[in-house]
């Protein structure tokens, strides 16, 4: 039951997402200067302090990559590598990372607010500071967080555990 939840939680996200694409087509919306990365390897890559909104990396191998301080809001990280990437002070909200891999990623300090990680890997990830407000997280992958949720984000001031809705 659980398996097809997700099945047609994920389908109903893609229609979604085809609707809006399809709504600024035809709305004459003007060309964004954003870059698609579709199966790209970019192992290593620095994004760092780069303003990367309307950027896709789907299915991108971003494995060490650095995304420091950089303005990601609304990103499409659909099921990227990003092992071992530095994510330090990212604002990622409102991003797409279902399906990504973040084992070992540092998110310290790093917003995700509003973010769409339910089908996201997040093992021995840092998350120090990071604030998970309204990310849309499976309850076994929260409740791993809440174990290693620590410290308070500089930008929102709010506090990891809260975000996390942790016990």
């Amino acid at each position: 039951m659980k398996i097809q939840a997700f099945m047609l939680r994920n389908f109903i996200f893609k229609v979604i997402n085809i609707l809006l694409c399809l709504a600024l087509i035809f709305a004459g919306a003007s060309a964004v200067s954003a870059d698609v990365y579709v199966k790209a390897f970019l192992e290593g890559a620095n994004f760092s302090g780069r303003s990367l909104q309307g950027y896709q990396f789907n299915e991108s191998d971003l494995r060490n990559a650095s995304f420091v301080n950089a303005d990601a809001q609304g990103v499409s990280f659909f099921a990227a590598n990003m092992k071992e990437a530095n994510l330090t002070g990212a604002n990622l909200s409102y991003s797409t990372l279902d399906n990504a891999r973040l084992d070992k990623a540092n998110l310290t300090n790093a917003v995700i607010e509003g973010s769409f990680a339910y089908g996201t890997s997040f093992n021995n990830v840092i998350i120090e500071g990071a604030d998970f407000t309204d990310v849309d997280l499976r309850t076994p992958i929260r409740q791993k967080l809440c174990k290693l949720a620590k410290g308070q984000n500089p930008t929102t001031g709010r506090l990891t555990r809260d975000t996390l809705e942790c016990d």
